[in-house]
């Protein structure tokens, strides 16, 4: 008659399982670094076009003919340019910071 050991079945299993959480592990570690790499990438982006935004919304203040303040404004306040700043904010391209610096700098 044949033996059979009975350890060496439960001793296969545990040595598969222990591949396969191995593998899992490491699965999930480059799965982490992809999506942490992605996520710089598109933080990057997002910087970029609201720098190149900024940049154009000052370009676009700078280069705007000032036009006659109503007579209700403070002297020296150019409504057409708080407006078209509050439309640029409004559209996106001005963060908050960047929106109350310019403001502040046009209104004095």
């Amino acid at each position: 008659m044949l033996m059979r050991r009975r350890g060496a079945p439960l001793l296969a299993a545990a040595a598969t399982t222990a591949v396969v959480a191995g593998t899992a592990g490491v699965v999930h570690h480059h799965q982490q670094q992809k999506y942490a790499r992605q996520e710089a990438e598109q933080e990057a982006a997002y910087q970029q076009a609201n720098q190149q935004g900024a940049a154009a919304a000052q370009q676009q203040m700078a280069a705007a003919p000032p036009a006659a303040a109503p007579a209700a404004a403070a002297p020296g306040i150019d409504i057409a340019q708080l407006q078209q700043l509050s439309d640029l904010h409004a559209a996106g391209a001005l963060t908050d910071e960047e929106f109350a610096a310019v403001k502040a700098k046009l209104i004095g």
